[in-house]
């Protein structure tokens, strides 16, 4: 065997599961056709799952260091100021939600930042190696790659894109529609006569709801740019791009140094499945969204995080909970991603408004495979929060910093037995006077966050999903 898993697509997806299985010494391979690295910021949106995805990843504090909090948005009419408006209010982080606001960043920054991560593990992408055929049997996957080589690997990932390769030689169906009718011109554009600090909205005040729109790419000099389309043709250039910001804005903005730029259509298909024996698909590959909300990339990164520690058990129960867990998901996010695009569509005033439905925090596997049943109003299958706790020297810790790493964490509240299975750890209520290895609840916040009386066991799942509750 020449690897346990090969993956097929350098995106964030593919970046994210090759991570979560080197942490695990996990022979490991990514492969991507790509000649070169894309530099564009395609998706800049990450959500708060995501964010506490990379601080188990161990990238988050890079990603905050290089991108920046929402923007507040400038409408500007007829080329006079109006208004200013964001798509979300701030909100305070809480003990159980220490991430509750989205994050900007673009794309091809988000992926420089998990290679390096990748890297440390002695992992690196490897460039200009498609995938050009692939067989398996029970045993192992064969696999040839553009460059030649065969590869032999126990598992294939295909976490390359909508058009994926692996699906279509799986022969999946990806259902779900295009919308022809629809078109918007997206890309990075740098704009002298914009200020970094605020997006911009530029229309005409007797059609505001089409028009220029511009996002500053925190850490470079670029601007993401988009613009609904009509049934006029669609010329990518920096000239038509001028072209159209001037009839919306009365000029006085000089655009330069066009990074890209293509013509957008509405693209929302799932797969019918996400598993043909021992290959698996996720990203795009696996679901495409409307970029309205901001879910495609988060909602692949959450694949990996899914499938990561599947792959690395090799347990046929956990892979065979891949599909079901992630594709209900996918599916619902669709929804949610979908409906945004309509508003848009239908002119709705408040299109650009985005609420908790977006931020991925609600997410959850109850009902699925490996929740078994449970009452309360946390449950096996729901996302695990996080608490403030302080060791017996006093020393400040949080749940999530105990939950970190390739394992799965065992909680035990107050007195009681432990399995001993996974790693544990007790939690005494507020107020106790600790010794040993024991942590106390700061403020209550732990107990009160998983409804905990003495002795509740709480086995959390490495994707930081409550896997059982058990009373003493």
């Amino acid at each position: 065997m020449d690897t346990t898993v090969l993956i097929a697509g350098a995106g964030p997806t593919g970046l994210t599961l090759a991570i979560e299985l080197a942490r695990r010494d996990v022979a490991v391979r990514l492969v991507d056709k790509a000649d070169e690295y894309f530099t564009g910021s395609r998706g800049d949106g990450l959500q708060p799952r995501t964010l506490e995805v990379f601080e188990d990843l161990g990238v988050l504090d890079a990603v905050l260091a290089a991108g920046a909090p929402p923007f507040r948005m400038k409408v500007h009419l007829d080329g006079r100021f109006v208004q200013e408006r964001t798509m979300a209010e701030t909100v305070e982080p809480t003990p159980a939600v220490p991430y509750p606001n989205a994050w900007f960043l673009g794309q091809s920054q988000t992926e420089g930042i998990l290679r390096d991560r990748l890297a440390e593990f002695g992992v690196r992408v490897e460039l200009g190696a498609g995938l050009a055929g692939f067989t398996q049997d029970e045993d192992d996957v064969t696999a040839q790659l553009s460059t030649g080589e065969t590869v032999r690997a126990e598992y294939l990932v295909g976490a390359d894109g909508g058009k994926s390769f692996v699906r279509k030689t799986l022969g999946i169906p990806f259902e779900g529609t295009t919308d022809e009718t629809i078109r918007m011109l997206l890309g990075d554009v740098q704009a002298e006569g914009l200020a970094h600090d605020s997006a911009y909205w530029f229309a005409t005040a007797d059609n505001p709801m089409t028009g220029v729109i511009f996002t500053p790419l925190a850490g470079t000099p670029h601007f993401q740019f988009g613009a609904p389309l009509g049934d006029e043709e669609a010329a990518t250039s920096l000239p038509a791009l001028q072209a159209r910001l001037d009839a919306v804005s009365g000029g006085g903005i000089r655009l330069h140094d066009l990074a890209w730029s293509t013509v957008w259509r509405p693209n929302v298909r799932l797969a019918a499945s996400f598993r043909q024996g021992r290959v698996f698909l996720a990203g795009d590959a696996a679901h495409v969204h409307p970029p309205t909300g901001g879910q495609g990339l988060n909602t692949g990164v959450q694949d990996a995080y899914n499938l990561g520690w599947k792959l690395a058990s090799g347990s046929p129960a956990l892979l065979d909970s891949y599909e079901p867990e992630r594709r209900a998901v996918a599916a619902r996010v669709l929804g949610v991603s979908t409906a945004i695009m309509e508003k848009y569509t239908d002119g709705d005033e408040d299109a650009h408004r985005r609420g908790d439905e977006t931020k991925q925090l609600d997410i959850g596997y109850r009902g699925g495979p490996l929740a078994p049943a449970s009452t309360g109003a946390l449950r096996a299958g729901d996302r695990a929060p996080d608490a403030p706790l302080a060791d017996a020297n006093g020393k400040a810790v949080r749940l999530f910093e105990l939950f970190r790493g390739p394992h799965a964490t065992e909680l035990v509240f107050g007195a009681g037995a432990a399995s001993g299975e996974f790693p544990v750890h007790r939690i005494l209520p507020a107020g106790s006077a600790v010794s040993g290895a024991d942590l106390v609840d700061v403020g209550g916040h732990a107990f009160a966050a998983y409804e905990a009386t003495a002795g509740r066991r709480v086995v959390i799942r490495p994707d930081g999903y409550v896997w059982s509750i058990s009373e003493r």
